[in-house]
């Protein structure tokens, strides 16, 4: 057996592949980056959008995408200032994993919810 590993090791071993993972596995992760799927919001447009979601959550997962390199926030030289969020071109990737993953939900969901 040795030292092969089949397709989905990779998330077995403390490898980038597990971060992206863990990453993007977070509920709220999620949910935001589908709410900028449709371009740049500010903070209270994603509060309202996402709905049940704490501003102090949202303030967290962005800063955590940001970090990441998934989301952009952008100040504006304005008054009052005006602060949007946006998907990079990373971030951008990963709407249509997530539409996928969106379609496969509600086709199961019940499914899902039966078992519990």
């Amino acid at each position: 057996m040795g030292d092969f590993q089949g397709p989905g090791d990779v998330f077995l071993a403390d490898c980038p592949a597990r971060l992206a993972v863990e990453v993007i596995a977070d509920k709220w992760s999620v949910v935001v980056l589908y709410a900028l799927s449709r371009g740049p919001r500010r903070h209270g447009e994603l509060v309202e959008l996402i709905g049940g979601i704490s501003k102090k959550m949202l303030t967290q997962t962005l800063r955590r995408l940001q970090r990441y390199g998934l989301v952009d926030r952008r100040a504006h030289a304005e008054v009052p200032p005006r602060v949007e969020y946006e998907l990079t071109e990373l971030g951008n990737t990963l709407i249509d994993p997530i539409a996928l993953l969106t379609a496969w939900a509600e086709e199961h969901g019940d499914a899902i919810l039966a078992g519990t």
